[in-house]
């Protein structure tokens, strides 16, 4: 029988050198006078006579220490050279926190003039950055990225977790498009040998021999969520999706993860709404008390920070579709594509609404059928009980609705299949004891994008896809 009690008890042998230390600890702890340790990669050099000072970091914060090595300890010291340096900490006459090395090591040296593509003291393009993936996270406004980046996952799965929702692993594989819209990679085995040996006939297609048929990579785990909720009440994923869509835009990715959450017997799409609203805010309000210097870092703003996120404290906007329909109307002389009611938004319509509601987040709710995929809920007058949250910089956010819980009509409007029993499970959860539910997904890379105001969406992920460029 398992001693619980004495499980709880055991604690496990610390390997870790206590003086070694993460330079965010050293902030953190403040340990002065103390002997420490710390490794990182030189950010920044200054050659005086006979010391150099040096600013390190290890990516562990924003903030670089200052170590200050006597030329007596070492030869010769390079920008973008990995070290470790040890010695006591004490504190500058402008209450700078600094090392006074008494022993460094060089771990890995770094000569620019070999090819390092990154001068010291210079500034680049993210374009020019981009096409050095994995030198990127040593820069100082990505490394913060990919910090804040952390900080928004962590933020998502305690909130959503104290919300009462549960984890689920939606499968990257599927034999559904979630959207119909056709843009979706298959995937098949590249070994032909395999191939051949699983041919049941010569006319068997190459992407259906090892499935017994067509499957893809997920363009969203909507529908599995779906499956879940109806056994869990309230669940979500968060996970890479696809898109083969052929485009290089600032606002597409080949492959991108999808926050989504389905909650079960809701029937009313203002609270969904709701749902969402109260999950940006509270993540973002996380992310701001955990990572501000990370943030001011990739906003490279001076301000007080609360200026750029005076929405958090505004209640988001709920407009109608057709309400929408007449404003983009009425200023149509004002876009390079003018806006069509049976056509839907494009994106400058989109960041027209947001700037026009004084760039408060806003719900486009109730659209017209013919807009939107087949799994949504219809009400009165042909619309359907759907939302396109859009944000400023980057337009639609979040995209969300009730699912058409009828039997009938969800069956009436299934797209035709070559195969007719390929969506049979989704009408079954609608026949054998089926609910009303609603779900959401939410692109978190242009999450990102919009908090941080990134321009570009590969540079909010550590290594983008797009479309005739996969790197590493």
């Amino acid at each position: 029988m398992i001693n619980f009690n004495k499980l709880l008890k055991f604690q496990s042998k610390n390997v870790y050198n206590y003086s070694t230390y993460f330079i965010s600890e050293i902030f953190k702890r403040k340990p002065i006078k103390n002997t420490v340790s710390v490794k990182g990669w030189i950010k920044s050099l200054r050659n005086m006579k006979d010391k150099y000072f040096v600013d390190l970091s290890d990516g562990s914060c924003s903030t670089n220490l200052q170590v200050v090595v006597p030329k007596n300890k070492i030869s010769n010291l390079n920008t973008g050279a990995s070290i470790c340096a040890s010695g006591i900490l004490n504190k500058t006459s402008k209450g700078q926190l600094e090392i006074q090395a008494n022993s460094i090591e060089i771990i890995g040296d770094c000569i620019v003039t070999d090819g390092y593509p990154f001068a010291p003291r210079k500034v680049y393009h993210s374009d020019y950055i981009r096409q050095y993936l994995h030198f990127r996270p040593r820069t100082n406004k990505f490394s913060s990225l990919l910090r804040v980046r952390n900080s928004a996952t962590l933020a998502v799965h305690n909130y959503l977790n104290s919300e009462g929702f549960i984890l689920i692993n939606a499968p990257i594989l599927t034999s559904n498009d979630c959207e119909g819209a056709g843009e979706t990679f298959s995937v098949c085995p590249e070994s032909n040998e395999l191939l051949e040996s699983m041919a049941k006939s010569k006319t068997s297609e190459k992407s259906d021999i090892f499935f017994n048929k067509k499957v893809f990579l997920s363009v969203s785990g909507q529908m599995h969520l779906e499956a879940a909720a109806h056994g869990l009440s309230k669940v979500y994923t968060l996970g890479p999706t696809f898109r083969a869509e052929n485009s290089k835009s600032r606002l597409h990715l080949s492959e991108f993860y999808m926050l989504e959450a389905e909650i079960a017997f809701v029937d009313n799409l203002e609270v969904l709404c709701s749902y969402v609203e109260s999950l940006i805010k509270n993540i973002t309000k996380n992310v701001l008390n955990t990572n501000s210097g990370d943030v001011n870092s990739v906003l490279q703003i001076e301000e007080n920070i609360k200026n750029n996120f005076s929405w958090l404290e505004k209640e988001f906007i709920r407009m109608n579709y057709d309400d929408v329909s007449k404003i983009l109307l009425e200023n149509n002389h004002k876009f390079k594509t003018k806006f069509d009611v049976s056509s839907g938004l494009g994106k400058e319509h989109e960041l027209f609404l947001v700037e026009y509601n004084e760039n408060i987040p806003t719900f486009v709710i109730n659209w017209p059928a013919n807009l939107k995929p087949f799994y949504m809920k219809l009400v009165e007058n042909d619309k359907v009980a759907a939302f396109d949250l859009l944000v400023s910089n980057v337009g639609e956010l979040v995209g969300g609705s009730l699912r058409e819980n009828n039997y009938n009509i969800l069956k009436s409007k299934i797209p035709i299949q070559s195969d007719p029993t390929q969506m049979e499970w989704y009408l079954d959860l609608r026949k054998f004891g089926g609910v009303p539910t609603g779900g959401y997904g939410m692109g978190f890379e242009r999450y990102l994008q919009f908090i941080l105001n990134i321009q570009n969406i590969k540079d909010t992920i550590p290594f983008p896809r797009w479309p005739h460029n996969c790197a590493m």
